[in-house]
């Protein structure tokens, strides 16, 4: 027996972390492990943020850095900074990232500096991208942790490919399966987002688009934004799009013509995955999105030009379209009479469990 329990830091910043961090934070709950949520405020409206503590019926983060928007040096900066004044502050064992933003990369280099061990999760993605700087905070995260939690074995080949040790690297699964089971229940029970935005099941287009290399460029945003124009005329549907504050902003800002798309709020956890659940298709730029509608069944059109989620290509639940407005009408075509080619890949739902086991059997 060990004298005490490891203390744990979760390190969190975007609704995506807070979603796919819960699982392992309802674990910690389960055990009465010793641990705290540091929540970086890199997401900084209350729909993206203190709600979803809410709804998933999480504890408070015990620090909150509210680090907002800017630059990528200053957010990656300031949750440096922030990161490592907590970390002399607490006495931790672990501290624990997810994914690939700059709260992410913060977290890491903030630990690995202090000598604190560092545990990845949602390791091994690779986009090949280097324009993207989600594949640099991945990339280099991947690199100085000593946990490397892979959701996949493709994952976990990519790392061993890169040099990182095998005894760093474990398949566990994503935890955004074990966040879909435990909260798909509670969607349907609670949400009404369909009645309150009049639509029906399976005849709405959902859309998602925030990535830098799409929302920055005037030209690719105004390209899917007339792909998206063109689906709801050819399919007499209405195309919905919960828009993140940042890529409205760079709408007004570039004065781009949004037409008939319908441009709504940012959802809250429930009600969006009553949305991907019950969507015509799904278009995306964003990794978690691809995740999801693969585990709920729904099929999904990617808009960009690559995926760190291959293996959602792979069983047929997903589709490179790229960003020019007819690829994404072929696009979408494709997948409404494409038949899936293979299961969820990404694990089977005990993931934030498999996570903790291993951090108390090797510390």
């Amino acid at each position: 027996m060990r004298d005490h329990k490891i203390k744990i830091a979760i390190v969190v910043g975007t609704r995506p972390e807070i979603i796919k961090m819960s699982p392992i934070i309802r674990e910690c709950e389960r055990r009465k492990q010793d641990y705290f949520i540091l929540h970086t405020g890199q997401h900084y409206s209350y729909n993206m943020d203190q709600v979803f503590f809410e709804q998933l019926e999480l504890p408070k983060p015990k620090y909150n850095l509210d680090v907002g928007s800017g630059t990528q040096a200053e957010q990656t900066g300031k949750s440096l900074i922030g990161i490592e004044q907590v970390l002399l502050k607490e006495k931790t064992d672990v501290v624990l990232v997810e994914g690939d933003t700059n709260t992410v990369l913060a977290g890491a280099l903030a630990a690995t500096k202090l000598h604190i061990k560092v545990g990845h999760v949602e390791a091994g993605l690779r986009s090949y991208d280097r324009t993207m700087p989600e594949e640099i905070n991945r990339v280099l995260t991947d690199h100085i942790s000593d946990f490397c939690f892979a959701p996949t074995e493709q994952s976990r080949q990519t790392l061993l490919r890169e040099g990182i040790e095998e005894k760093k690297i474990f398949v566990t699964g994503n935890t955004i399966v074990d966040a879909v089971y435990q909260n798909l229940e509670l969607a349907r029970k609670k949400a009404n987002i369909l009645e309150r935005l009049g639509l029906k099941e399976k005849e709405y287009f959902l859309v998602t688009v925030h990535r830098q290399e799409n929302v920055d460029n005037k030209d690719r945003f105004q390209e899917i934004l007339s792909g998206l124009q063109r689906l709801e005329k050819e399919y007499n549907v209405p195309v919905v799009y919960p828009i993140h504050p940042r890529s409205r902003k760079k709408i007004e800002e570039f004065g781009l013509s949004v037409g008939n798309i319908n441009l709504v709020a940012p959802q809250d956890l429930f009600g969006f995955l009553q949305l991907e659940q019950n969507a015509k298709v799904v278009l995306t730029d964003s990794g978690g999105v691809q995740e999801e509608t693969c585990i709920l069944g729904n099929p999904c059109v990617t808009l960009r030009d690559n995926t760190e989620r291959p293996e959602t290509i792979d069983v047929g639940s997903n589709v490179l379209a790229g960003t020019q407005q007819e690829n994404i009408i072929n696009a979408v075509s494709l997948m409404l009479h494409k038949e899936r080619e293979g299961s969820n890949p990404f694990g089977d739902g005990q993931s934030g469990k498999k996570i903790v086991d291993i951090l108390e059997e090797r510390l």
